[in-house]
């Protein structure tokens, strides 16, 4: 199974002009500003016109919801306005102004299963129905059931299980702290762990820590929690743990939320051999590199975390995260008398591990993200990516993307970024808003955070070809 392929693009030099050349001696076009403009001006007028009752509902909700929406990132989407939905099914999804989207967002990965897929609504309704119960705080046959399954596709033997990665991540970084004595976390500059507060921190211009901007009150400055370098960075790695103060490095194996960046050759080995030398427990973040296989990027790649958390995909919809421990891990938490995992010790939650989310998560494990739909997956992202590639190469642009597993995106640079900060450098907000504009007054979804695509189990071919014909349009008009 192809796991993660990159953009022959990055094989690119700048010349003393400072525009960019290919290894083959092309020059690389850049974006005439005042054309876009008037392109994305020409599509923010279309979407106006194309989706009057989800702009009337938007109007009517900002009167009880706080910035309009019910969670301030739907806020975000490109047009002025989120698109109000209707229905949702596989990879379709219908507005309130009754148009119809081939769907590769897919709920920034949370609906990576397809939206509703039948089996699983089945088992869902089951649960609330003829089965019934939800929230009882016992435990259902699910439970077990869906750990075995995480055992399996990740190598972990222990699980339990939270309603979001955001949990997850909360949860572990305290019983890493708990069991290693240690105050630091280490993460890597412009990662996305959820709302996680030591984890808003990123490497500043100067090269010192310091808090994300934007970031909204923090409990704490988060330089007093957490170290943070560069992903890619060895020596930076190295230093950083020098002084076995570091509870946990919390990682994706590829950062995906600033846009994909892959890790370098044996970059993830050297991670683990630090770890190994300094104590430092690692934790994978697969939420959204589960895209990788069956088993994330832990199984595609053979990687050996002491923790894996994961959370979105795992309940077709249905709010679930879980995380695993090593047999060590597990043995060290438990035997320790002062953590208390009971009551107040700041790990659970009421409706954490609830039957209805187990249901969910077992339905979908079982019969959606199989090994078998994973390969399918992978199989029409690879398309997706020498669509995207070919139009790429043949208008001579300074752009890139990249693949992992089922999930593919490309970014405004020349070359492949090598971590968080030249990868937030590529960031054109205008360039973004066209691109994603012109998608979808032309029936596609894109991710609105970034340019990322998605491939569900009935994800198509021709789902794919769309987008490269739209894809295509957009790039034509945008260079002439």
């Amino acid at each position: 199974m192809t796991s993660m392929r990159f953009s022959p693009q990055p094989e690119s030099a700048r010349t003393a002009s400072g525009s960019a050349t290919r290894a083959d001696g092309t020059t690389l076009r850049t974006v005439d500003r005042v054309r876009l403009r008037t392109l994305l001006e020409r599509e923010r007028r279309r979407y106006a016109a194309d989706h009057p009752r989800s702009l009337e509902l938007f109007e009517q909700a900002r009167g009880s919801l706080l910035a309009g929406v019910p969670m301030s990132w739907m806020a975000i989407w490109a047009g002025g306005f989120p698109l109000y939905f209707t229905e949702a099914h596989g990879n379709r999804i219908t507005d309130v102004d009754d148009r119809t989207y081939i769907d590769f967002c897919l709920g920034d990965t949370g609906a990576m299963t397809g939206h509703s897929p039948e089996i699983v609504m089945e088992a869902v309704q089951r649960r609330i129905g003829e089965d019934g119960g939800i929230t009882t705080m016992l435990p259902t046959e699910d439970a077990a059931a869906v750990g075995r399954d995480l055992q399996r596709r990740f190598g972990l033997p222990f699980w339990q299980f939270t309603l979001s990665a955001t949990d997850a991540n909360r949860f572990v970084l305290r019983m890493a702290r708990q069991i290693t004595k240690r105050p630091y976390v280490l993460v890597f500059s412009r990662c996305y762990h959820g709302s996680v507060d030591e984890t808003v921190v990123v490497v500043g211009p100067d090269g010192a820590p310091r808090s994300k901007p934007g970031n909204v009150g923090p409990q704490v400055d988060p330089v007093l929690t957490t170290k943070v370098v560069e992903f890619n960075d060895v020596e930076a790695l190295r230093t950083a743990l020098r002084a076995r103060d570091v509870a946990a490095v919390l990682m994706e194996p590829a950062m995906t939320n600033i846009g994909i960046v892959p890790p370098l050759p044996g970059f993830l080995d050297s991670v683990r051999e630090l770890c190994d030398e300094t104590g430092a427990l690692l934790i994978n973040d697969e939420t959204h590199t589960f895209s990788a296989s069956y088993g994330g990027c832990t199984r595609a790649w053979g990687l050996r975390p002491d923790v894996v958390t994961i959370g979105k995909a795992l309940g077709s919809g249905i709010p679930i995260g879980a995380y695993g421990v090593s047999g060590e891990f597990a043995e060290r938490i438990l035997a320790d008398a002062e953590a208390d995992l009971i009551d107040q010790g700041g790990v659970g939650g009421t409706l954490a591990g609830n039957a209805l989310s187990l249901a969910a998560a077992r339905a979908t494990l079982e019969h959606v993200l199989t090994e078998e739909n994973f390969a399918s997956m992978v199989q029409v992202c690879d398309e997706y990516t020498r669509g995207v590639q070919a139009v790429i190469h043949e208008h001579a642009l300074p752009w890139t993307i990249v693949q992992v597993g089922a999930r593919a995106e490309y970014r405004f640079a020349p070359e492949v970024p090598r971590n968080g900060g030249e990868s937030a450098a590529a960031h054109d907000r205008e360039l973004d808003d066209y691109m994603h504009l012109y998608t979808i007054n032309r029936g596609i979804l894109m991710t609105p955070f970034h340019n990322m695509a998605l491939m569900c189990p009935v994800t198509t071919e021709s789902d794919v070809d769309r987008h490269t014909l739209v894809f295509g349009q957009a790039v034509a008009e945008l260079f002439g």
